[in-house]
């Protein structure tokens, strides 16, 4: 008799460990399922992410930056667009190329 009483409250702990475990029956909510997804995406695409910004970041080569700042060039679109004339360029890049900034007094573009 006295093992009868010991499987009955072995077996109510483990019923009651079930309950505790499996939340009443072992189901997932509709929100659970939802999370679980939305976690996964979110995580491969902050993998993903991060893959792409490590490559582009090693690859990407120094110098390269073509921002148009570089004044020859500057000069070379200004006489493509016709806002100064050959002689002008022609001062103007010597002035580049020399680095005398000082030119002398009305010889500069009438604009």
């Amino acid at each position: 008799m006295p093992t009868l009483g010991l499987a009955i409250l072995d077996s109510q702990f483990q019923k009651g460990m079930v309950v505790m475990m499996f939340w009443y029956g072992g189901h997932w909510a509709w929100w659970q399922g939802g999370l679980m997804w939305l976690g996964m995406i979110a995580f491969w695409g902050l993998l993903i992410w991060a893959v792409y910004a490590v490559i582009t970041n090693l690859t990407r080569k120094p110098g390269t930056n073509d921002s148009g700042d570089d004044p020859r060039r500057l000069l070379d679109r200004r006489l493509a667009r016709g806002e100064i004339d050959a002689a002008e360029y022609q001062r103007l890049r010597d002035l580049i190329t020399t680095g005398d900034h000082q030119s002398p007094v009305g010889t500069g573009s009438t604009r």
